[in-house]
């Protein structure tokens, strides 16, 4: 199957991989189908649809359909059906920022940070445990930007414009009283029972590997190269210190990760020595997955 994988895609393999996405949120909410959940349903396809145009926008996954084939099954083994809103905005909102600050063109990210800013307000707003997300657009700011202090009030404008919105909408819908429970430093919850996540340990250690094989060949890579996949690394950081503060047992958090962890996995297939390698991998990657669906969706652990 590796092989197979490993023939050169096209533009017009996404919509091959859409449509199976299209059936994976169908089949998983035409149960309790209402508009509620048909809202979030469409919410979270878009958001997880765009993640495969995101793959040729980053350019790391040279052109095979095998990035396109792990993040439609990392979609299949940790969509849970029933998905909060704010996850579902938080996967849309993160495809749009991957798209605006992996660009190479510095005059594009500087024309763009204001609206970085807004969708990362916007973000908070329906989920306020991504609040390391802004953390992250700081950091990326500050590390990648000529002028520095121009970027970030821009940055900063953006989040300005969306706050200014969005209490001017809710006075005039009359919700005057601010509720605390809105912040959330004081709900951190960490995982105290990694049973359910046993069946993905094969996944971490291949995500351990790769990360280590990447810095053991830093050299060697080209500085576009470095840069993407840096980025993508401070990125998977970003959603693993929401994934560990706030997860506890609300397992749907790990789709955040499911973008960035595929192309990491799949560029350490490409890079393993020998095919047989390869081909375990890529097996043990969908049993693991299978047997993490199967535990959550039948309770089994």
């Amino acid at each position: 199957m590796f092989k197979l994988l490993s023939k050169e895609s096209n533009i017009f393999s996404i919509p091959v991989y859409i449509g199976f996405l299209l059936l994976i949120v169908i089949f998983f909410n035409i149960l309790n189908f209402n508009t509620y959940e048909a809202i979030i349903a469409g919410i979270t396809f878009l958001g997880i649809a765009l993640g495969y145009f995101c793959f040729h926008s980053i350019a790391l996954n040279y052109q095979t359909h095998l990035p396109l084939f792990l993040y439609t099954f990392f979609v299949f083994g940790l969509y849970p059906g029933n998905l909060d809103i704010g996850i579902a905005v938080s996967l849309l909102t993160n495809s749009f920022l991957l798209l605006l600050l992996t660009s190479t063109n510095e005059d594009i990210r500087k024309k763009s940070y204001v609206l970085v800013g807004a969708i990362v307000a916007l973000n908070f707003i329906f989920l306020p445990t991504t609040w390391p997300m802004a953390v992250f657009v700081i950091i990326h700011v500050i590390a990648t930007s000529e002028r520095i202090v121009l970027n970030l009030f821009r940055f900063l404008l953006g989040i300005i414009l969306i706050a200014f919105s969005y209490f001017s909408l809710m006075f005039f819908m009359n919700f005057t009283t601010w509720n605390i429970n809105y912040f959330p430093f004081g709900k951190i919850k960490f995982v105290t029972d990694y049973t359910g996540l046993f069946p993905l340990i094969p996944i971490v250690v291949m995500l351990i590997y790769a990360v280590y094989d990447h810095f053991k060949n830093y050299n060697k890579k080209s500085p576009i190269s470095r840069y993407k996949y840096t980025f993508l690394l401070v990125f998977s950081v970003a959603q693993l210190v929401t994934i560990i503060l706030y997860m506890n047992k609300s397992y749907e958090y790990l789709l955040l990760l499911a973008f960035p962890s595929t192309i990491i996995i799949s560029r350490m297939l490409k890079f393993l020595p020998k095919y047989w390698m390869q081909e375990v991998s890529l097996w043990l990657i969908i049993f693991s997955l299978i047997g993490f669906k199967a535990g959550t969706y039948f309770d089994l652990f």
